[in-house]
């Protein structure tokens, strides 16, 4: 084991200085057997972890309890028996009087669900063979999806709806023309990699279905207080107002189960590059389940706390690179959206998907993780790279798509039978199409953010696991860095132009 550790760390020192960069640790020194050492007592199960960002662990176990009571006295209310509970004296009815019941519209989400559920499962079961088709459709055709709801909402007379999501088409279609056209092959590569590691280990794609399962049966009580809110005689903006609340209860409760998800199956692929193979002798007993424990027990505390932010931040760091990309020599708005830009590279050195790996191998909390995986980055400028790849916009494209279907035929059958409420209907029963499918597209984004960490901590783990991927995503990480440098001359070329003309103004 000591040879092969000292053979890896040559051949690390070798490949980084090969391509003119930094060696792959923090401090950059690289120290084989200190790294060694570290590695092993993270990944060893006898090793005891603290329990780590509890409060926010209490935070959630206590708005799961509340939620999940007022979901079912909301669901109870109006099941079968109109104000059931005498709710309605508390509201104000008067502004409303229909006859509406929970079943009514549970129906609706139940198809949501069955058909989020069964995208996700497709997903699953054609990861091997269909996986960057399926990819790359979901790129092209969302742009044209949210566009053709667009025009439906329009024809519906829902005109807030309709420009929502003609603003998002425009969104879209900017993001692929601006950046995701230029960089997919390098995006679809990395993607390839990922679902190859994933398929040798079947076991994750197992807790991937077990995870939906759970997840379903959250949903089926959701929905059930959620179609309560909607046969609610409190008026249109009432039923809004508690819609978006538990709406904000579920996209949170589903990003801890995403990323429950995401922290077992990183603490696996790292495991099996780091050992190479699941079938090495060094590897620990039962990986898994030590994987799954750490999640539910020491680690999930940071799996909540980072749940509610990390998502809206890279989806605000995407749009800003691409609308950044396309300003050209606009000084006033470059101006703007740097600082904005700036703003967000701040909150992702604190928030970032990358900090669940170091949860699942290290056991650290949130904040350390995530600052410790971004300095790892910067300091070996894999940075650059991940700045260029767009495999986790490319993943929630398709997990968009999912929720889109999933919401259009639960809004659909809405529109025959209830004409009034399919806004209702839809946006909530998109929401849930999208965390199903999100619980299969977060097993490829795990192994992405694994890849990525080990590339950092260790190129000779890539270089062993592939050598002929190692070596592609080497030169493009050279191209990269060169490509920043000749940025970063031409900007200071710029600058001094610029000070240079203002100091003669002055004078003249």
């Amino acid at each position: 084991m000591s040879d092969s550790q000292s053979s890896s760390s040559s051949s690390s020192s070798y490949d980084s200085a090969s391509l003119g960069l930094p060696p792959p640790n923090v401090d950059g020194n690289h120290r084989p057997s200190d790294d060694s050492r570290s590695l092993s007592q993270g990944l060893n199960p006898t090793v005891s972890r603290h329990w780590r960002d509890v409060f926010w662990l209490l935070i959630f176990m206590v708005h799961l309890t509340v939620v999940g009571l007022a979901l079912g006295v909301l669901g109870l209310n109006r099941f079968k028996t109109k104000d059931r509970l005498n709710i309605d004296r508390y509201t104000m009815g008067f502004l409303e009087n229909k006859d509406g019941l929970t079943e009514d519209y549970w129906r609706f989400y139940a198809v949501a669900g069955g058909v989020g559920t069964v995208l996700g499962w497709i997903w699953l079961l054609l990861l091997s063979s269909r996986a960057t088709q399926i990819m790359k459709f979901s790129v092209h055709i969302l742009t044209t999806y949210l566009a053709v709801i667009s025009v439906l909402c329009f024809w519906c007379k829902q005109f807030f709806w309709g420009v929502a999501f003609a603003i998002g088409a425009s969104l879209q279609f900017l993001y692929v023309i601006s950046v995701i056209d230029s960089r997919l092959p390098f995006t679809m590569l990395v993607l390839q990699r990922a679902v190859k590691m994933v398929w040798n280990i079947p076991e994750v794609l197992q807790v991937a279905c077990i995870f939906m399962l759970f997840m379903l049966l959250w949903l089926a009580l959701w929905s059930f207080g959620s179609a309560g809110v909607v046969a609610l005689s409190i008026g249109d903006s009432g039923r809004w107002w508690l819609l978006v609340v538990l709406s904000v209860s579920l996209f949170w409760t589903g990003a801890v189960l995403c990323n429950v998800v995401h922290v077992i199956v990183s603490g696996m692929v790292f495991l099996v590059l780091f050992h190479g193979g699941q079938e090495a002798t060094s590897m620990p007993p039962k990986p898994l389940m030590n994987s799954l424990r750490y999640a539910f027990t020491t680690s999930f505390g940071s799996i909540c706390y980072g749940s509610l932010f990390t998502a809206a931040i890279r989806t605000l760091r995407w749009e800003i690179r691409g609308l950044r990309s396309k300003i050209g020599k606009n000084e006033c708005l470059l101006c703007c959206v740097d600082f904005l830009f700036h703003l967000v590279e701040f909150l992702v050195r604190w928030f970032n998907k990358y900090a669940y790996v170091q949860i699942a191998v290290y056991g650290k909390n949130f904040n350390r993780s995530a600052k410790d995986a971004w300095e790892l980055f910067q300091s070996t400028g894999v940075e650059a790279l991940i700045a260029y790849d767009c495999s986790g916009a490319v993943l929630l494209m398709a997990t968009l798509l999912g929720g889109l279907i999933a919401g259009t035929c639960a809004g659909v059958w809405a529109w025959i039978k209830h004409s009034d409420r399919v806004m209702m209907v839809g946006s909530t029963a998109m929401l849930m199409g999208m965390i199903l499918v999100g619980l299969a597209t977060v097993v490829v984004e795990s192994a992405v953010t694994s890849i990525y960490i080990c590339y950092a901590e260790d190129p000779s783990l890539i270089n062993r696991w592939d050598s002929a991927f190692f070596t592609l995503i080497s030169e493009k990480l050279h191209q990269r860095l060169q490509h920043g440098s000749a940025r970063a001359r031409a900007r200071e070329v710029l600058s001094h132009n610029r000070d240079y003309q203002i100091q003669e103004a002055g004078t003249i």
